[in-house]
């Protein structure tokens, strides 16, 4: 038998290759774009890239229209703005699109990592992206290669965008120029320039946290009253928070100044900023807009704020927290062990009293005492005793409290921070010069450090020697005015002058804030 060869039937193979030709269904193509942020210009280009992209996908026979993805024009390093990139992914997914067309790779993200998590993400769905600009077609295989390369040149060309957007805000706040970035600032409006204007009625708003706090209220008791008064915050809203209170109180807007590069971009790509400890150049411009709060005022608060963190500190370790439930709150010291005296509702045998006791007969603080515990009411005598006291010898406390002054200003630092201001302006641009140039500043960069503590610590001393100055001062027009003796308590008036009560065995000393001490039998 010979060898018999199967003759294959060419005709009906090629018909049936045909069918299933015809048969094959279309890829279902989409096109990614970004399009200009100008409103005048976004449906102009919108338009245009639509009638692209529906003309360029149409004319192939193999392809079906999928739709356009188009986002605004914000930086393709932040995909999670990306909403309209975002749904194209999830249409993806869904199964609705077949194939990608975008004009390049940093129309598509300028970031490498997420450059190719979405590449890479399509690609295990079968979807391939086509790179017009470049000509590159995710699923060739050199595709990947091709993509990290170019990926990577957009990146740094978005990092060398970020780089001189960053020298650019450097030079503006050399030049003293402020940028309000919130839109919604309490106590102030912006006017056609976007420069700071006051708004009355808010502004009224600000005054009164700022008065209330030197008053004795803490920020849970200022808001409180904000949210009972209907009052409405900076953005509108009626609950106010502690948090809210605090950054009111430490905003030195407030007192016409500002405060430049609090917070500095560390990564380009996610846009994550961070509080400025120093490591990038701040800026003080000094008289930028009208102020809302006196200076003087504005200090009086810092240093309020900085005597509450810690009221005291027991021998055991244990932080005492201020409180504004009493006058006397946190001002009763015991003479003995140096704790703070406590308010106690006392019932003894059936006669209810409020009394102050010593926290160490009360709880464990590591220290022995036997402080006697003495009544709200002859607390209050004390206070009355002292101020009537010093009322009944004018003139001897007149003295004293001249001396006082004349100390504190023997006592103040001389330095001048118009001066240090010289040499920080000085620093400041010869670190800038040297930065862009790749010099070393290490030694510029610790002098602008120490300037700044310099600084710091001039501005607080010059703000407490003047206030206490004006407390002496206020102390003694009040002992000059005050022609009568006092005949009852005033809790206003402990508030307003009285530093210290300390409790002894025999006596009770009355220290006032502006130095003097009075000593009252007990």
């Amino acid at each position: 038998m010979g060898n018999v060869m199967l003759i294959p039937a060419r005709r009906q193979v090629g018909s049936n290759a045909r069918k299933q030709e015809e048969e094959k269904p279309k890829l279902r193509v989409a096109a990614y774009c970004r399009v200009s942020t100008d409103s005048d210009e976004q449906a102009t280009s919108y338009e245009a890239q639509v009638e692209h992209y529906t003309e360029y996908i149409q004319k192939n026979p193999d392809w079906e229209f999928a739709g356009i993805y188009a986002d605004d024009g914000i930086s393709g390093t932040n995909t999670k703005k990306r909403e309209e990139f975002n749904r194209m992914i999830d249409d993806c997914k869904a199964g609705n699109i077949d194939m990608i067309i975008t004009k390049s790779i940093s129309r598509f993200a300028r970031n490498t990592l997420d450059c190719l998590k979405y590449i890479r993400q399509l690609k295990d769905m079968n979807i391939p992206v086509l790179f017009e600009k470049e000509s590159i077609n995710t699923m060739d295989a050199k595709g990947e290669v091709l993509i990290t390369i170019m990926a990577s040149l957009a990146q740094q060309e978005s990092q060398s965008l970020s780089q001189n957007v960053k020298m650019g805000l450097q030079y503006r706040y050399q030049q003293g120029k402020v940028q309000i970035n919130h839109n919604r600032f309490l106590g102030y409006t912006k006017d056609a320039d976007g420069n700071l204007v006051i708004d009355p009625e808010q502004a009224e708003t600000v005054k009164r946290i700022y008065r209330e706090y030197l008053e004795g209220l803490s920020m849970d008791k200022i808001a409180a009253g904000l949210e009972r008064d209907g009052i409405l915050t900076g953005a509108g809203g009626k609950k106010w928070h502690t948090s809210t209170i605090n950054k009111i109180l430490r905003n030195e807007k407030y007192i016409g100044d500002a405060l430049l590069q609090k917070t500095y971009t560390t990564d380009f790509l996610n846009k994550t900023r961070v509080k400025n400890n120093g490591l990038v150049p701040q800026y003080y411009v000094e008289g930028d807009h009208e102020a809302i709060i006196p200076k003087d005022i504005y200090l009086q608060v810092q240093e309020e704020l900085v005597r509450r963190r810690v009221v005291k500190t027991s021998a055991n370790g244990k932080k005492r927290s201020y409180s504004c439930n009493h006058c006397f709150s946190q001002i009763v010291i015991c003479g003995e062990c140096g704790e703070m005296f406590r308010r106690l509702h006392w019932n003894n045998r059936g006669v209810k009293s409020i009394v102050w006791r010593c926290i160490s007969r009360l709880e464990s603080t590591g220290l022995e005492c036997h402080a006697r515990t003495i009544n709200e009411l002859v607390l209050q005598d004390a206070v009355v005793k002292a101020i009537n006291q010093m009322l009944g010898d004018k003139s001897n406390y007149q003295t004293q409290l001249q001396l006082n002054i004349a100390a504190v200003i023997r006592a103040s630092q001389a330095t001048a921070i118009d001066s240090i201001d010289e040499k920080l302006m000085a620093f400041q641009q010869e670190l800038i010069q040297k930065a862009n140039s790749k010099e070393d500043y290490d030694e510029i960069a610790d002098e602008i450090f120490r300037l700044r503590e310099l600084r710091q610590k001039t501005t607080v001393d010059t703000a407490a020697r003047d206030e206490q100055i004006k407390r002496i001062n206020d102390l003694q027009d009040y002992i000059s005015q005050q022609t009568t003796y006092l005949t009852e308590f005033d809790d206003s008036l402990v508030r307003r002058w009285i530093k210290q009560i300390t409790i002894w065995d025999d006596h009770t000393t009355v220290e006032l804030k502006s130095g003097v001490s009075i000593d009252v039998d007990a």
